[in-house]
């Protein structure tokens, strides 16, 4: 079959891209925009890519054209398919039926920590031999792909993997279904890792996205399991609403808990106030130590024992742009991560200064969500900066103003609506011993490697 992908460089349409290809089918796929770490990952498997959505596409021979969220009414290469008649998926609905229709599926759904989550836990299945298939919306380090089939089991090499881990996204399927992608996937295991309001361009409120996770806890089976954040009261009354599946919560002393925490970052893991092991990782974070606590009891429902997760989590490599070191110079260290909801924010920088200590952080924002160009959490922008030392934000593409968001961080923060002047700033500031963390869930011009060019040649 030839596949046909409509931005196929998102994360989650680029890893449909991948799983198809290796199932054999012949793949191409277009979008308006292209940057890594997806487009290089497409372009190693040999995926034709095309920019734009023309309407000559549509005689590319294609079998099947499946629909990314980025596509509307009125892009020329969907009218086109529309007007002739030719067949068309979501995303979401190919993917269900032609691989997760037969696998025991894991989902990982939650407003924060989905991929690192995901990754976890789909590493874990790896360690202990079962060769899951997944589709993470990132790239983990320990796989170096987003997505791939399930593979063959250590335990019987006969046969295949049932097991498949996918990261579970509240956001819209397609233009011609507005349900969350996450329905589509009837998983046997699911995660409900927090809940906040979020994706202010398609939600109205906290409440609307509690419905559409309720919807999702009514496709897990009653012999499947839910693995809840125990902290969370809106993922309290999602279930108050009704839930038909046995919970574990994670969280909380009725579940599994964090103990001890080493200031290396290693830290005990306990279930019913029993200890199951300890994890020695270089992550650091209190998020980061929940995200491992909903792994561990997720992996454990397929069989998994608690120990076995824990000894495969201090193996743990982590994510490509979460908290990614993307080079030092002259004693200085440029971070990428994609952090780009207030919470998201505040975790992350929390978490560098919990590894960096009293070291400045140099924090580099991108507001590119669809949410932060509404400005809808604009209020909530300045105290997940306050513990960084100083802030760059640029203001590019924003009909609201940050540097009046940022005003009660006074000095310590600067807007810019010029990207070679923001660059020009952060290079000015920076010294050795600095941490630049930045920060954006898109591609950001390239301005990890133009920092690193700039900072070499300032010092040269």
């Amino acid at each position: 079959m030839h596949i046909h992908i409509l931005g196929i460089c998102g994360t989650f349409m680029g890893g449909i891209a991948a799983i198809a290809r290796q199932a054999g089918h012949t793949v191409t796929g277009c979008d308006a925009n292209v940057y890594p770490p997806m487009s290089t990952q497409l372009q190693e498997m040999g995926i034709e890519l095309m920019q734009g959505y023309g309407r000559e596409q549509a005689d590319i021979g294609a079998d099947v054209f499946v629909i990314g969220n980025v596509v509307r009414r009125g892009t020329p290469l969907m009218e086109e398919i529309l007007d002739r008649g030719l067949p068309y998926r979501s995303g979401p609905q190919w993917l269900a039926e032609n691989v997760l229709a037969s696998c025991w599926v894991l989902a990982v759904a939650g407003t924060h920590g989905k991929t690192t989550t995901s990754s976890m836990l789909a590493w874990i299945l790896e360690d202990a031999g079962l060769a899951p298939g997944f589709l993470i919306g990132g790239i983990p380090q320990n796989f170096g792909v987003s997505a791939r089939l399930p593979g063959t089991p250590a335990q019987d090499p006969a046969s295949r993997s049932p097991f498949f881990v996918i990261e579970a996204d509240e956001y819209d399927t397609a233009f011609f279904d507005k349900r969350s992608k996450f329905v589509h996937y009837h998983p046997r295991t699911a995660i409900l890792n927090n809940l906040e309001y979020d994706h202010a361009d398609i939600f109205d409120d906290l409440r609307a996205i509690e419905t559409q996770f309720h919807h999702l806890v009514r496709t897990v089976p009653g012999n499947g399991r839910l693995i809840v954040n125990g902290r969370e009261p809106s993922l309290a009354r999602v279930l108050e609403r009704g839930c038909w599946t046995p919970c574990e919560s994670f969280g909380v002393e009725a579940g599994w808990q964090v103990g001890q925490v080493a200031d290396d970052g290693g830290f005990e893991v306990l279930l019913a106030d029993t200890v199951q092991g300890v994890v020695q990782w270089a992550l650091s974070g209190e998020h980061n130590r929940m995200n491992a606590l909903a792994a561990i009891a997720a992996a454990r429902h397929v069989g998994v024992p608690a120990a076995a997760s824990i000894a495969a989590l201090s193996r743990f490599a982590n994510v490509k742009r979460r908290m990614e070191v993307r080079g030092t110079v002259a004693g200085i260290t440029v971070y990428d991560d994609f952090a780009h909801h207030p919470t998201a924010i505040a975790t992350t920088v929390a978490g560098l200064r919990q590894r960096v200590g009293t070291a400045r952080i140099l924090a580099v924002l991108e507001p590119r969500s669809n949410t932060m160009k509404l400005g809808t959490m604009k209020d909530a922008l300045s105290g997940s900066l306050i513990d960084a030392d100083r802030v760059f934000c640029s203001a590019v593409g924003l009909e609201w103003d940050p540097s009046q968001a940022l005003l009660p961080l006074g000095d310590r923060a600067s807007t810019f609506r010029d990207f070679d002047a923001l660059v020009d700033a952060i290079v000015a500031e920076a010294r050795p011993g600095d941490q630049i963390l930045v920060m954006s869930n898109g591609g950001f011009n390239g301005i990890h490697e133009t920092l690193l060019a700039r900072l070499a040649a300032a010092r040269a």
